[in-house]
């Protein structure tokens, strides 16, 4: 009895062993391949980028918060062709993406799907998009205005000069003593010395320098005193030399034109400098003009002017070297007054029209400046001046 007890209870375990062995049923299976699933991308939306020049598609989406996480995120785009490609691979956690690579006017289709073990595990849905351009970039409209009301001031001033009003420009002291400058150098019987700088002329200070040449050299030629003219660059030697030999025959002194006055040197920065120098040096001009832009040899050629006497009328926008000609000059033009030369000069109406615009347009950003600084500190206290510090800023920034 107790053998057959034995017996039965051995069957039983072994038929129980049998079962465990076999697959589970199917319904447990799938629920443990769902529990591990990666998660997908969800909603997934695509619309063309407002506000662009085109060629930019933006995606924004969602991620399940069912599953594992994926090793990253891959977004794939076919076009009307039929091509799928890769665009970028993004890592996980990443909701949104733009693409910058699409054409304009072609229409594609989107889907991201999930990376998981260098497979992809899920997909996402689809979603279309047509990149355009737009006309107007509504975030600059504030200085699209603020540009027509400068424009209009400008046209205006420009205006009223054609018609004859005097339109009044603050003396410059540096350019009032031009003609004082080449006068001395004609009493004493000296040579006047112009050095336009060692830039080329596609410098924008070296344009203003050539400018300032011609008035300077129609006041020599009126005087008769010579004019001498070092260059670092052989094309600023060719339009320095076309430039005097204007202004002689406007003054109708043609004959007093000497083409070897105007001469280039080196375009090697201290071997400039060494050569003007001789040049002061061995002709001790009684004036010199330094205008346009200068780096170290600055202080090199102003002090070296200063030691043979010269009265010197330095000018340039470069500021690093502005202190060394308020130090070593007679009379300095800083920054913006070099520019301001050839309307100052010439008395054009159209370029003094375009100067008194300018100055307008700053005083109008320096108001505007003031009444944003004074806004914002007292709107911390007072929030109506605050709501016109938020407007200032939204007009003037440019996104």
């Amino acid at each position: 009895m107790n053998n057959l007890s034995a017996l039965m209870i051995f069957l039983l375990l072994f038929a129980a062993g049998s079962a465990l062995a076999e697959d589970p049923p199917q319904s447990v299976v799938t629920e443990a391949a769902e529990e591990l699933e990666v998660c997908s991308a969800v909603h997934l939306e695509a619309s063309d980028t407002p506000e662009d020049a085109g060629g930019s598609v933006s995606l924004y989406w969602q991620m399940e918060i069912d599953g594992f996480e994926p090793d990253s995120l891959g977004v794939m785009r076919s076009d009307p062709s039929g091509g799928e490609e890769l665009i970028v691979t993004l890592p996980f956690g990443t909701v949104m993406y733009t693409d910058q690579s699409a054409d304009n006017g072609t229409e594609y289709d989107y889907w991201v799907v999930s990376y998981s073990g260098g497979t992809v595990g899920t997909s996402s849905n689809r979603a279309e998009a047509v990149p355009s351009a737009q006309w107007i970039y509504k975030g600059r409209i504030g200085m699209l205005i603020i540009l027509f009301l400068m424009a209009a001031v400008i046209i205006y001033y420009i205006e009223s000069g054609k018609k004859g009003r005097k339109l009044f420009i603050r003396e410059i002291a540096g350019l009032a003593a031009v003609d004082d400058a080449v006068g001395r150098a004609t009493e004493m019987g000296k040579p006047v010395l112009y050095i336009p700088g060692i830039m080329d002329m596609d410098d924008i200070q070296t344009i203003a320098s050539i400018v300032i040449l011609g008035r300077v050299a129609r006041k020599t030629a009126e005087y008769g005193s010579s004019l001498l003219v070092p260059t670092s660059r052989s094309v600023v030697m060719s339009v320095a030399q076309e430039v005097v030999k204007e202004a002689y025959i406007q003054v109708g002194r043609p004959d007093a034109y000497n083409k070897e006055n105007i001469q280039y040197l080196t375009d090697d920065q201290f071997g400039y400098a060494a050569g003007v120098d001789g040049i002061m040096v061995r002709e001790k001009p009684a004036a010199i003009f330094l205008l346009g832009t200068f780096y170290a040899e600055s202080l090199i050629l102003a002090e070296t002017g200063r030691s043979v006497g010269a009265i010197q009328i330095a000018g340039t926008a470069m500021p690093s070297q502005i202190p060394f000609f308020v130090a070593a000059c007679d009379y300095t033009l800083i920054g913006e007054e070099l520019f301001a030369a050839s309307a100052y000069l010439s008395r054009e109406p159209k370029l003094l029209g375009s100067l008194k615009g300018q100055d307008a347009a700053k005083l109008f950003f320096m108001i505007l400046i003031v009444i944003g600084v004074v806004s914002a500190t007292i709107g911390d206290f007072w929030s109506p001046l605050k709501s016109v510090a938020e407007f200032l800023r939204k007009l003037v920034t440019v996104n």
